[in-house]
């Protein structure tokens, strides 16, 4: 999916204060910035980045633009703003330090802590001169794909600017192309079939709004938080894990039922827990099978106790057991069976032909674990019965797709390492800031 309009920079949310220090950058990107503004050197140059695998999807470009925004520029008064960004670091660690006390503060004690963090970020703003306004960018869009070596951006500016941002956009342009390249070839090995992203506990929970809008990108109908949602306006999908299964004693009919009773019978429903857009914020029931590792027979009591309340059903049996049901298979026909351990095809087809013969033709079957795109390719080819498919580490990890960075023009010539020369690109395309910076928080840019 190609997005021709851009996500407003407020979105990201970014540590101003952080990336404006160079906090998170690489040391030598900062030394390299202070080294610039101590000579005086101001020289325009043209930063050329791009990747090297082959029809890559690009995600990141917007995140891109949000770091240059807040973070391209430079303090008038460097070592008093450096000695500000030591005390609000320290006000900040203050401040989050006493947040299991808030319970039993008043307000007395909690508001000099968060005073002190405002007054000395307001401080630092006013130290702070933009340059994002002087900046040129030209940028593939998020979602477009790109061949080896092609430019996703150019950023022409003063260098000094900007030099102590590039590991902060490497790493969006990195992420967020890895994810969506991933989800995009497991969609398209799915043939049509949705894919939900089940990938946030894979990486790290700061990584997943990022995480969720690159597999959005590339094509995943669905995430499993509202967090990985919230840059695309979703909320996260799914119903009932094992642990409340556990939690029921091991009753998947039990744990579901209770789930439609409090989640979609409740006469006051908590918004954030049900499905907007859906008929008083109604949830697909969706039953995960796998508990008892016998998932024809747990499906179908299942399916007795809520009929077409039932929507469907999550088989995610784990790759080092083998399902009661190609057992009891196995054990009839005395014989071979083919591939057992897992989430099999033989597996599914003896789930759907059980449901269907009992009646429940309307339930659908999502499958889950272990799934990456070859798999999904071999099931589809198979004919397998599966309706939807629950991808997650296979998303997230997977073959890299850095990105990487370099200086091709300076003052007006052309310079570069050995190896990295300026290309041109007409698929790049030029960035409106002023339409991008000004438009409504809640709204997307067509730069």
């Amino acid at each position: 999916m190609i997005v021709t309009q851009r996500l407003h920079p407020d979105v990201f949310r970014l540590p101003v204060e952080k990336i404006r220090a160079g906090y998170k950058s690489d040391i030598y990107f900062g030394r390299t910035k202070y080294v610039l503004e101590k000579d005086g050197r101001r020289e325009r140059v043209t930063m050329q980045v791009f990747q090297k695998h082959p029809d890559a999807v690009i995600v990141g470009t917007d995140q891109t633009l949000a770091i240059l925004h807040v973070g391209a520029g430079r303090y008038r008064d460097r070592v008093r703003a450096q000695r500000l960004f030591e005390r609000y670091l320290d006000a900040e660690r203050r401040l989050y330090s006493v947040w299991v006390e808030l319970p039993r503060l008043e307000w007395s004690d909690y508001e000099p802590r968060a005073r002190e963090v405002f007054e000395i970020s307001r401080e630092l703003a006013t130290l702070w001169e933009p340059a994002w306004q002087d900046l040129v960018v030209h940028s593939l869009y998020d979602g477009e794909t790109t061949s080896a070596w092609d430019p996703v951006m150019h950023i022409e500016g003063e260098y000094a600017s900007f030099a102590h941002l590039e590991t902060l956009y490497l790493g969006a342009l990195t992420e967020g192309t890895q994810v969506a390249t991933n989800t995009r070839d497991v969609v398209a090995a799915a043939r049509g079939k949705p894919v939900i992203m089940f990938g946030a506990r894979h990486q790290a929970q700061e990584a997943q709004a990022g995480s969720g809008y690159a597999a959005y990108i590339g094509g995943a109908v669905g995430v499993s938080t509202d967090e990985q949602g919230e840059w695309w306006g979703s909320k996260g999908l799914g119903t009932v894990p094992h642990a409340l299964i556990a939690a029921y004693g091991g009753d998947t009919t039990v744990a579901t039922l209770k789930f439609d009773e409090h989640i979609n019978r409740s006469p006051e429903p908590l918004a954030h827990l049900t499905a907007p857009g859906t008929p008083e914020g109604h949830v697909n029931v969706t039953a995960l099978v796998d508990f008892q590792n016998d998932v024809v027979n747990t499906s179908l009591g299942v399916a007795h106790a809520l009929g077409a309340r039932l929507w469907g059903v999550r088989v995610d049996t784990s790759e080092s057991l083998v399902d009661l049901a190609l057992v009891r298979e196995l054990v009839e026909r005395r014989g071979q069976n083919g591939e057992l351990h897992g989430v099999t095809p033989r597996l599914v087809e003896l789930l759907r032909e059980a449901l269907d013969q009992s009646g429940y033709q309307h339930v659908r079957i999502v499958a889950s674990g272990g799934f990456d795109a070859a798999k999904i390719q071999r099931f589809e080819e198979l004919g397998v019965p599966v309706d939807v498919y629950g991808v997650g580490s296979a998303l997230i990890h997977g073959t890299s797709f850095d990105h990487t960075a370099d200086v091709v023009r300076a003052g007006g010539r052309d310079i570069s390492k050995v190896g990295r020369t300026y290309i041109t690109s007409d698929r790049l395309h030029l960035v409106d800031w002023k339409r991008l910076v000004e438009a409504p928080r809640s709204a997307r840019s067509s730069s």
